[in-house]
């Protein structure tokens, strides 16, 4: 070596990489690195060249290519005094199986000579140490070492303290196994601020916690110890968040491919190589199924085929589902149900407390029990991800969005009055008196406007269910039984054995309903089926409007909401739209998807 000019070291990879390629398919090979920074991915679970080699080279000042011997025309990776590269940090590496040993008490405060004992006991028994890391308080010590020498470590700790353990001043050493190390390394993190913010947060929007943190002064490397679960899932977020000019992966999850499911995949594979090319952002359908089965590809499923790969996979459970997907453990991961299948909700904490970020139209959730409700938005806050259902309440609109807006910057909501039901809002918005209502709601049937059973939109309980997920998310804690739901489906209509019968039943209420719209135009209004919730109470059932209201220009399927607030007294705030059909309701999913891809970055 001592008269060489350059060493050649040939492997089966293009160089250096950002980070280990069997565990990060992103990572990308470096073309230069320094001498010091390569000898600090080594140490750190980098294979490919021996430190020692490396502080020889350096200490002739010989540079060190890396090649390809798959690949010879690739010009590999440059170790050497001087580097020239734009990233923050050059390189991830991780260390896959360590033991963490902690030593702790208030007999070690202040005293001199706790660490001399604590390392020279170790380096008695040859036992090499990966990691250290301290307290300011001095109350503790931590440290890392091969799992097979946790054991004796503790043993020669415990004889070393023997004294001060038996007397209270010091804890027995305690152990803790199966972690990993993952280590960020770069020259440029030197000064620069805000690394350790960027790292921590990688870590902590996908709930993966840190046991212990190590950084030298010489601000070389940021090592963090983790669950060695959570290892490729740390090493795919960290190196989202520091390469690829920001470019995020969300790793999306669906149950449900009915109108809403299918739509919402064919806005994402539309939308796809625009989100690339202007947001900086890859959505990647991991896991799909129905109600029968499921297919899961790490890698991605293809859009384009995603229907017959479907078709052609095996059985599964929701549990079953649910459980693959948390196996997975991957970053950025995100559950979307666009079903309406109360059982699906079900499952809902144990894949937020899994840091899986949920996106649902299914209003089942918010609209049960109370409790349920808060636990689910507690559970989200905990593990530092998103609860996002921004379509349980009028499709695509962007209502509880907008009201969260008013209730973040300080406006206090008076009323709310909402016509929430697309199909009760057609329904009357084409009851003019010119066709009898049995007739109106049977062509509003036909145009597949209602569920399959009419009576389940006339009964107002999908009307009930947002009102009262609106109050409480103004924070009244309502349940359904305190809802006031006017069901218009008459009583001897409600349990007919067929729809046919169903609606020869309703025919003969026909008169009655045009009383009501006869007694409306009288007084120059309209019938309105609306959502109200006013002085801590709420209710859904039949009014009038004039034409004064700003509910009496509403036509078709819309749906509107009216917020009256403190700052919006004399006008109140109004949101009108489409208020149903796959097309809209998709798009509000994925506008929820896209929220969480800006709150990740």
């Amino acid at each position: 070596m001592e008269n060489s000019q350059k060493i050649e070291i040939w492997t089966d990879t293009d160089g250096l990489m950002t980070a280990n390629p069997r565990k990060v398919k992103k990572a990308f090979p470096i073309k230069e690195i320094s001498y010091i920074e390569a000898m600090e991915m080594c140490h750190f679970g980098v294979k490919i060249i021996h430190p020692t080699v490396i502080q020889e080279a350096q200490r002739k000042n010989i540079p060190i290519v890396i090649k390809n011997k798959l690949n010879p025309d690739f010009p590999g990776t440059v170790i050497s005094k001087k580097t020239n590269h734009n990233f923050i940090i050059q390189g991830i590496s991780s260390i896959s199986d360590i033991a963490l040993l902690r030593l702790q008490g208030s007999g070690m405060v202040g005293v001199p000579g706790v660490s001399k004992r604590l390392f020279g006991a170790l380096s008695n028994e040859k036992i090499n140490i990966i990691l250290i890391s301290q307290a300011s308080s001095e109350h503790s010590i931590c440290f890392a070492v091969e799992p097979n020498s946790a054991e004796q470590a503790k043993n020669a700790i415990e004889s070393e303290f023997s004294e001060e353990i038996k007397n209270n001043q010091i804890d027995p050493v305690f152990i803790e196994k199966n972690l990993s190390i993952i280590a960020i390394v770069g020259e440029n993190m030197r000064h620069t601020p805000g690394i350790s913010a960027k790292l921590f947060s990688a870590l902590g929007k996908n709930g993966i916690n840190i046991s212990a943190i190590a950084q030298g002064s010489s601000e070389l490397n940021i090592s963090t110890v983790i669950s060695k679960t959570d290892e490729e899932k740390a090493l795919n977020a960290i190196h989202d968040a520091f390469f690829l000019s920001g470019t995020k992966t969300l790793n999306i999850f669906m149950i449900g491919c009915g109108q809403i499911g299918s739509t919402l995949l064919d806005q994402i594979q539309a939308q796809s190589a625009s989100l690339q090319q202007n947001q900086s952002l890859e959505i990647k359908l991991i896991g799909i199924a129905n109600s029968k089965k499921s297919f899961f590809d790490k890698d991605g499923i293809d859009l384009k085929n995603w229907k017959e790969t479907l078709e052609n996979s095996e059985p599964s459970t929701t549990e079953e589902f649910v459980e693959k997907m948390i196996k997975l453990n991957l970053p950025n991961s995100i559950f979307i149900d666009s079903t309406g299948n109360e059982k699906i909700t079900e499952n809902y904490e144990k894949i937020l407390g899994n840091s899986i970020s949920i996106v649902t139209p299914n209003k089942k959730a918010n609209s049960g029990d109370y409790k349920t409700y808060l636990k689910l938005k507690e559970t989200a806050k905990k593990s530092n991800i998103k609860f996002l259902y921004e379509t349980n309440v009028g499709a695509g609109l962007p209502i509880i969005n907008t009201l969260h807006d008013l209730l973040y910057s300080g406006d206090k909501i008076i009323r709310i009055e909402a016509v929430l039901s697309g199909t009760l809002s057609y329904i009357f918005n084409s009851f003019t008196g010119e066709k009898a209502f049995s007739e109106v709601v049977l062509e509003t049937k036909q145009k597949g406007y209602t569920e399959p059973d009419p009576r389940d939109d006339l009964n107002g309980i999908d009307a009930a269910r947002k009102i009262l997920i609106l109050a409480r998310e103004i924070g009244l804690p309502l349940e359904m039984k305190d809802i006031s739901v006017e069901n218009l489906v008459p009583e001897d209509c409600r349990q007919t054995s067929s729809i046919e019968e169903f609606f020869s039943k309703l025919s003969t209420h026909n008169s009655d309903y045009s009383e009501k719209l006869a007694k409306a135009k009288t007084e120059g209004k309209r019938l309105c089926y609306i959502a109200k919730i006013e002085n801590g109470k709420a209710s859904v059932k039949l009014e009038t409007v004039d034409s004064a209201h700003p509910f009496s220009a509403l036509s078709g399927s819309d749906n509107i909401v009216s917020f009256t607030s403190t700052r919006y007294l004399e006008r109140p705030l109004v949101i009108k739209g489409p208020g149903a059909g796959a097309e809209v309701t998709a798009a509000g999913v994925f506008a929820d998807v896209i929220r969480i891809a800006n709150y990740l970055n």
